[in-house]
């Protein structure tokens, strides 16, 4: 069954536009990893520094493998790092 991640950030203040330019490149590389359905990034409209990161895994198998690579990535640069972040997992069962 597919994985659903809704994962908010919040962004060091006045700092959300910078880390939301590092996830965008993130975004792209993550994109082709096997298994992702998705992996966008969108910024709040009304607080710019709070980031939502949207992400869409074929199985709990491809989100396994995409953990084991983040653990290789380097870290975010240290002025953009999320000072908070609310991970919430779904089990992905489109009802329209």
């Amino acid at each position: 069954m597919a994985i659903r991640l809704i994962i908010t950030l919040a962004a060091p203040a006045g700092k959300g536009a910078d880390l939301a330019k590092v996830f965008a490149a993130r975004c792209e590389e993550v994109a082709k990893e096997p298994g992702c359905e998705q992996f966008e990034v969108f910024q709040s409209a009304l607080n710019p520094d709070k980031l939502t990161l949207l992400e869409l895994w074929t199985d709990q198998a491809a989100l396994d493998a995409h953990a084991a690579v983040n653990a290789t990535r380097a870290p975010l640069p240290s002025g953009v790092r999320p000072t908070a972040f609310e991970r919430e997992d779904y089990a992905y069962n489109r009802t329209r």
